[in-house]
C-alpha cells in the first residue's frame, strides 16, 4: 500500500475516533444536563411553597407540584412555552378567580403589571375554593421571574381567631366595667343616704345614748362601705373621727361666707344629705332633679357653684356638664363644678374630668370631703 494510501486512511480513522469521542462528550454532555435538571426539579419539589420559573416573555419554563397543588384547578393549563397570561386569561373566564368577579379585564391587567414589574413586593390571593395565597414574584438574572405562593389559610385562620378572641375579651372587660359602674351606683347611692343622715344627726344636740347609737351607725356605714369598696376594687373613704364632721362643717361655716350653690341630683335623699350639710354652714342650697332643670336655673339664677350628679334622668351629668362649659362666656368666668357620683373608678373620674368637671367626689359623701373641695376650686 503507497504512503498516500495509508495517509488517507490514517485521516479516515482520526475522523472517526473524533465522530466517537465527540459523540461520547456530547452524550456525557447531554447526561449532565439532565442529572442537573432532575437535581433542580428535585429540589423545587422538595419545597413546601409553591415555585414556579418564567422566562423573560412571561412563559412557563419550571414549577414544582406544591404550585400545580395550589392552583389545582388552573394545573392542567400549565406547559413549557406557554404564557402565564393565557393561563389567567382562561382561569378567570372558568372562575378560578373570585377576586376577579366583576372586573376580570382590570384584575388581569394588573396581574400582568406586576408580573412585568416584579419588585418583590407580597401580597394575598384569595383562591376559589376559598383559600387564601401569599404571592410574591422576584426577577431572576436572566431576566425571567421566579415566583413563591405560600398557602396562608391556616395563619389566616388563626388570625381571624385571634381577632375574634381579642373582641370577645375586649366585650367582656367593657361589660365588666359597666357591670361595676351599675353596682357601684346601686350600692353607694343608698349607702350615702344612710351615711349622710348619720353624719348630719351626728352634728346634731344628742344625749350620750343617742350619740352612741349613731356612733354605731357611722361605723357601721363604714364597714359597709369597705365591703363595698373592696368588692368593687375602688379605694374606700378612710373612717373619720366621731367629731370630725361637726369640725367640718363649723370650719366651713366660717370660712365660706355667703354662697349660692346649685345642687342637681335625682335621688331625693342624696338631696337631702347634700342640703343638710351645707345649711349647717350656712350656704343657700338650690336643688334640681336632671341635668336640664340644672341648665334652666343657671339661665335664671347665679350661683358661685355647682354640685352634679352624673346618671340623672332627662339630661345626665356629663351632658349638662359640656352644655355648661360650652355657654360659658370670658366675661362670665369658669363656674365652679363638683361631681358628686356612686360611680368612683378611675375611668369615671377621668370621664368626668373631660366634661369639664373640677372635682369628682365618690359617694357616700363626707362632710370634710366635701367642704375641702370646696374650699379648693373657690381658691379658699
Amino acid at each position: 500500500m503507497s504512503g498516500v494510501g495509508i495517509g488517507a486512511v490514517g485521516r479516515a480513522i482520526v475522523r472517526a475516533l473524533d465522530r466517537v469521542i465527540g459523540g461520547r462528550a456530547l452524550l456525557r454532555a447531554q447526561a449532565e444536563a439532565k442529572a442537573a435538571r432532575d437535581r433542580l426539579r428535585a429540589a423545587i419539589d422538595a419545597f413546601p411553597e409553591g415555585v414556579v420559573f418564567l422566562d423573560r416573555e412571561g412563559r412557563y419554563i419550571l414549577w414544582n407540584d406544591r404550585y400545580a397543588e395550589i392552583y389545582h384547578r388552573s394545573a392542567d393549563l400549565f406547559a413549557p412555552g406557554r404564557a402565564l397570561a393565557e393561563t389567567l386569561r382562561i382561569g378567570v373566564e372558568r372562575g378560578d378567580y373570585p377576586e376577579a368577579l366583576g372586573q376580570e379585564e382590570a384584575w388581569i391587567a394588573e396581574r400582568l403589571a406586576k408580573l412585568a414589574n416584579p419588585d418583590g413586593e407580597r401580597l394575598e390571593q384569595q383562591l376559589s375554593d376559598g383559600r387564601w395565597l401569599m404571592v410574591e414574584d422576584r426577577r431572576t438574572a436572566d431576566g425571567g421571574l421566579i415566583g413563591l405562593r405560600v398557602d396562608i389559610t391556616e395563619m389566616k385562620r388563626q388570625a381571624a381567631a385571634l381577632e375574634g378572641a381579642l373582641d370577645r375579651e375586649a366585650a367582656a372587660s367593657r361589660a365588666k366595667s359597666e357591670f361595676l359602674a351599675d353596682m357601684s351606683h346601686e350600692l353607694r347611692t343608698p349607702l350615702n343616704g344612710v351615711m349622710g343622715l348619720a353624719q348630719a344627726l351626728e352634728a346634731t344636740d344628742l344625749d350620750e345614748a343617742q350619740r352612741a347609737i349613731v356612733g354605731d351607725l357611722v361605723a357601721s356605714g363604714v364597714r359597709l362601705e369597705a365591703l363595698v369598696g373592696g368588692l368593687l376594687k375602688y379605694e374606700p373613704h378612710h373612717a373619720p373621727h366621731p367629731q370630725a364632721t361637726v369640725k367640718a362643717v363649723a370650719d366651713a361655716a366660717s370660712a365660706a361666707g355667703e354662697l349660692r350653690v346649685l345642687l342637681a341630683d335625682d335621688n331625693p335623699t342624696n338631696r337631702r344629705v347634700v342640703e343638710l350639710m351645707l345649711d349647717a354652714a350656712g350656704i343657700e342650697v338650690v336643688s334640681v332633679e336632671d341635668g336640664a332643670q340644672a341648665l334652666d336655673a343657671l339661665r335664671e339664677q347665679a350661683f358661685d357653684l355647682v354640685l352634679m350628679d352624673l346618671r340623672m334622668p332627662v339630661m345626665d351629668g356629663f351632658e349638662a356638664i359640656r352644655a355648661i362649659r360650652a355657654h360659658e362666656g370670658e366675661a362670665d368666668g369658669r363656674l365652679p363644678i363638683i361631681v358628686l357620683s356612686a360611680n368612683a373608678g378611675p375611668e369615671d373620674r377621668k370621664a368626668s374630668a373631660e366634661a369639664g368637671a373640677d372635682r369628682h367626689i365618690a359617694k357616700p359623701i363626707r362632710a370634710e370631703t366635701l367642704f375641702g373641695a370646696i374650699s379648693d376650686v373657690l381658691g379658699g
